[in-house]
């Protein structure tokens, strides 16, 4: 298969804001990059994952894949390749990557796996041109364009030290959205999430938890929206059964007092009708 040369500001799925750093003049590719941008997250995390780590991220990638979300990582060992494989399994489209030449598939034990994402309607994507050796700086460079190529940032499982945070990091000055999966105190490998979510990560209990912050118009509709024991309840269900989530924007949209806003909040979620999903967003339950 031809490898492609592709410039970023003239490819629509490519395009990457100017807050990237060290913006590439063009990119390679093999297989299909989307025409148009959709919803699209990254999915990262430890090479050596527990049985937990595993099973979330396959759920996840899954669901997401199944509500049409493309789903990027960097085809590592572990969470990266476990992502990938849900996505495919789920029929969706998944791109991985490299952070090496597109001529020679790094780890060497998932060329199989790249010959599916490609086959399966999805693309290998680097900023390195053929001949370009694997090596670690180049991984670390790599993972400006996982993060800067989706809308949100996705950690299953993370040690206290793993590369994931270099990815975080560029996440977090692209002002992309990042979320993490909390997990066991006594796991190693949810050291990195958990420290996250007291960071001010969005803490991910179900695939929900990330669409209603990146995509709420994917989620599924109820059969009609919720109603509460007064009106100012019933109002703030009714945004946010209309995709408003944002705290900030729901108490502007009421036009209720800061004080009477507050207290109704707290009702609702007392009576367990919303919960918060940090970061001052909240979600119906």
């Amino acid at each position: 298969m031809k490898i492609n040369r592709n410039i970023p500001d003239k490819h629509k799925f490519l395009q990457i804001t100017n807050t990237i750093a060290q913006v590439p003049k063009v990119l390679y590719s093999l297989g299909t990059i989307p025409a148009a941008r959709g919803t699209t997250v990254a999915i990262v995390g430890t090479r050596q994952p527990t049985p937990y780590g595993k099973q979330v991220t396959f759920d996840l990638a899954y669901k997401l894949a199944q509500k049409g979300i493309v789903v990027i990582s960097g085809l590592a060992y572990g969470i990266d390749a476990i992502a990938h494989k849900a996505t495919l399994e789920a029929k969706g489209t998944t791109l991985a990557i490299l952070g090496n030449g597109l001529d020679a598939i790094y780890p060497a034990a998932h060329r199989q796996l790249a010959r599916d994402i490609i086959e399966g309607g999805g693309a290998l994507i680097s900023e390195y041109p053929e001949g370009t050796p694997a090596m670690k700086h180049h991984f670390l460079q790599r993972n400006r364009l996982v993060s800067s190529l989706a809308d949100a940032l996705i950690i299953t499982e993370a040690g206290e030290r793993s590369g994931t945070f270099s990815t975080v990091s560029h996440a977090l000055e692209q002002g992309k959205e990042v979320f993490a999966v909390p997990g066991a105190i006594t796991n190693p490998q949810s050291v990195g999430p958990n420290r996250l979510i007291q960071q001010g990560a969005h803490p991910v209990t179900c695939v929900e938890d990330i669409l209603q912050v990146i995509a709420p118009h994917l989620l599924t509709p109820l059969e009609s929206a919720p109603t509460g024991t007064t009106p100012e309840e019933s109002l703030i269900l009714s945004l946010l059964y209309n995709g408003i989530t944002k705290s900030t924007d729901i108490l502007e949209a009421t036009k209720l007092s800061p004080s009477l806003y507050a207290q109704t909040l707290s009702l609702l979620e007392i009576s367990g009708q919303i919960k918060s999903l940090g970061n001052d967003r909240w979600a119906l339950l």
